[in-house]
């Protein structure tokens, strides 16, 4: 599985997913790093088949009309330390990867997340 970290979150994240074996990056690894246009970013994860972890409802709004990026994690969570965002993805990433290979987005809050097809 591979993913695409948006610039409203931290690089750890991708080096956190890296670690894991996953391939990912983070929008500062791009050209334009985190002024990267979303259509950049979407037309890389269609390409790519790069799953979208962002907290920008933009993403979300163009999943919903044009089902584009190739799939989204949404997150809801509001503003958190990193620690406690990372500690919400060691939770739950065989969860993610599991649903991931099925469904295309998942929405991500504090307590809770919801998966859609």
């Amino acid at each position: 599985m591979k993913f695409i970290i948006d610039a409203n979150l931290p690089k750890r994240l991708s080096r956190w997913f890296n670690g894991r074996g996953y391939d990912s990056f983070h929008t500062l690894d791009l050209i334009d790093k985190n002024r990267t246009e979303d259509d950049l970013i979407t037309a890389l994860s269609l390409m790519e088949k790069r799953v979208v972890i962002t907290k920008d409802k933009d993403f979300l709004n163009s999943y919903i009309i044009k089902k584009e990026p190739y799939k989204l994690i949404f997150i809801t969570a509001g503003n958190l330390p990193n620690d406690k965002l990372i500690k919400l993805f060691e939770e739950n990433l065989d969860l993610f990867i599991k649903h991931l290979e099925i469904d295309s987005l998942i929405e991500l809050d504090l307590d809770k997340f919801t998966v859609f097809p």
